[in-house]
């Protein structure tokens, strides 16, 4: 193991040769006799383990010399233990407001020297492992958390792929709602009364919730949901039943996770959780509107949950700007056109607002992400 390395300031030269003397037997020694020139050696490579500095000084005295190492960040977990003839109350006290770990009166007595550089080096060695540790646990507990968090993402994209599959007139509809989605959020974000609400976790467990919003078409029957046409009256009452579906799956699952963890749960609802209460709102709300005409509960305003309101928009514009085997895809302009005529009836004012604003982000995501046939 490398000795540790001591940097000694002083500029007296027998108290230099004392120290050097003294403690060159067990540590690589660096000696300075001004100030400026212990500030400057201080952080050259590698950077010392203690500093033994004297306090009076010729060009600047030791308090301004700790000071100004103390501004670097790397120097701030360097222990620097004062030397001085002083011993006045009001010299100690300032030391130590400025990050000074103990002081050495002179003259010098050989064993209480050595005795508090080891103690301060082994503290120091201590609290570098400690951080070493920490920083191990730090990046690991990142590496599992992107892991884990990666497998989640791979299992919601594998769920909402399956379910896709099973309309082909909408290969990319996930992926341009979920954009439609982030883009309306991101503009209401930097607006009031939503900046408060709509935290960056909050938001992004809204845009991760997103495609899950028609997960329970999967238990619509094939005749209805593949239907080359327009449903029956009969037929849209059942389609309509694809949000109650999906949010009791979604609750279903919590509550399983909630039964099977709850030792563990009682402290915090976990983010995988949290996003599932999101993604049960979306799948159960995404057919509500603003003036109480929607389904499946027939809530109106603010009553209906944001996610569900960013939702709301973002599907029926993706539905509009698509082509079906029974209608064509309409323009951006008479999209645009619609959805503001909507404003407090099937949308929420302030989100129609948000759309307007960011229409041309709509477009961009509508030309990139297009359905090739």
């Amino acid at each position: 193991m490398d000795k540790p390395t001591i940097l000694i300031v002083d500029d007296e030269p027998i108290n230099l040769s004392m120290l050097k003397n003294l403690l060159a037997d067990r540590y690589q020694v660096r000696a300075c006799k001004r100030g400026e020139d212990a500030v400057r050696a201080v952080n050259v490579e590698p950077r010392p383990d203690l500093v033994l500095l004297d306090i009076m000084m010729p060009d600047i005295d030791g308090f301004e010399v700790l000071a100004r190492i103390k501004q670097e960040p790397k120097n701030r977990a360097i222990p620097v233990i004062f030397v001085s003839a002083l011993d006045g109350t009001i010299d100690e006290e300032k030391g130590f407001q400025l990050g000074a770990v103990d002081y050495i009166t002179k003259p010098f007595r050989s064993a209480i020297v050595l005795e508090r550089v080891r103690v301060h080096l082994e503290l120091k060695r201590a609290r570098d492992i400690l951080k070493d540790q920490n920083e191990w646990l730090e990046a690991e507990v990142g590496r599992r958390l992107k892991e884990n968090q990666l497998i989640q993402d791979l299992t919601l994209t594998v769920i909402t792929e399956l379910a896709d599959t099973r309309d082909a007139e909408t290969a990319h509809h996930i992926l341009r709602t979920r954009s439609y989605v982030e883009i309306l959020g991101r503009c209401l974000q930097l607006q009031s009364p939503y900046a408060n609400e709509l935290t960056e976790a909050y938001l992004n467990n809204i845009v991760k919730a997103s495609p899950l919003h028609d997960i329970g078409k999967i238990g619509i029957p094939d005749s209805i949901l593949l239907k080359p046409g327009r449903l029956t009256e009969a037929e849209f009452e059942i389609m309509k039943r694809h949000c109650s579906i999906g949010g009791q799956a979604i609750r279903s699952a919590i509550d399983k996770a909630l039964a099977m963890n709850r030792s563990n749960l009682e402290a915090e609802k976990p983010m995988s959780l949290q996003f599932l209460e999101v993604a049960k709102t979306i799948a159960d709300h995404h057919h509500e509107k603003w003036d109480g005409s929607g389904y499946p509960q027939g809530l109106k305003g603010s009553a209906i949950p944001l996610p569900a309101r960013l939702m709301a928009l973002a599907d029926v514009f993706d539905a509009l700007t698509t082509p079906r085997v029974y209608k064509r895809a309409w323009s951006m302009l008479e999209t645009v056109d619609y959805v503001r005529q909507q404003s407090g009836l099937h949308f929420d004012p302030d989100v129609v607002e948000a759309f307007v604003s960011e229409q041309a982000a709509f477009a961009e995501v509508m030309a990139r992400m297009a359905d090739r046939r």
